[in-house]
């Protein structure tokens, strides 16, 4: 345990930031799944929920710093691109 207490702080609020992180990312990666999930169903309607859900999620996840602009638009495409083979076989 540091003794300075500016370093004492830094600890504090590093400690802060990293749970805030986590639980952010560990939503991120839950409406990712279910967006996921629901494009694996049969209903178009609920998928397409989700992977607006997911998408904002992704974004939101960007303008934060906790991944990078082109991870997000990358699991963003992906998503589309199971949702539009979802739609084009229906």
């Amino acid at each position: 345990m540091p003794n300075i207490k500016s370093a004492i702080k830094r600890v504090k609020t590093s400690e802060k930031r990293r749970a805030l992180n986590a639980s952010q990312k560990s939503a991120l990666r839950t409406a990712v799944k279910s967006a996921d999930v629901a494009i694996a169903g049969t209903d178009a309607e609920a998928a397409k929920a989700a992977l607006i859900v997911a998408t904002k999620k992704l974004d939101k996840a960007v303008t934060k710093g906790l991944i990078h602009k082109n991870a997000a638009a990358r699991k963003k495409s992906r998503l589309a691109k199971k949702l539009n083979a979802l739609a084009s076989q229906a």
